[in-house]
């Protein structure tokens, strides 16, 4: 049994927690928090192909030039190649999964 309780625990970004649920080369499904106003570097992955699922709060989601709020108990995927960036642009942290097949190791580029 895998829990947030349990998992290994990183520390990402701009004072972002993450916790790895599932860790293999063929999948990786991780917990991750986002205090208000923090983002991640705009980026996309050659291979990879992922599915961002909101907790809690509202997620900020900017693919390929749209934004995209995303409210808990929903979802967005991320095709390969795709260029995106998650943001909190909140008053409250938000908490999502990230859910990537394969896992996103060695396959993330930034961009500027």
């Amino acid at each position: 049994m895998i829990s947030k309780e349990n998992a290994e625990h990183y520390v990402w970004g701009d004072n972002c927690d993450g916790w790895y649920l599932v860790q293999r080369p063929d999948m990786l499904v991780i917990h991750e928090k986002m205090p208000q106003g923090t983002s991640e570097k705009r980026h996309y992955h050659s291979v990879s192909r992922q599915f961002f699922f909101v907790l809690k709060g509202v997620l900020s989601m900017e693919l390929e030039g749209e934004m995209h709020a995303i409210e808990a108990h929903q979802g967005i995927e991320i095709p390969p190649g795709s260029k995106h960036q998650a943001r909190n642009d909140t008053d409250s942290p938000v908490e999502f999964m990230v859910i990537s097949h394969p896992s996103t190791r060695g396959d993330r580029t930034d961009l500027s």
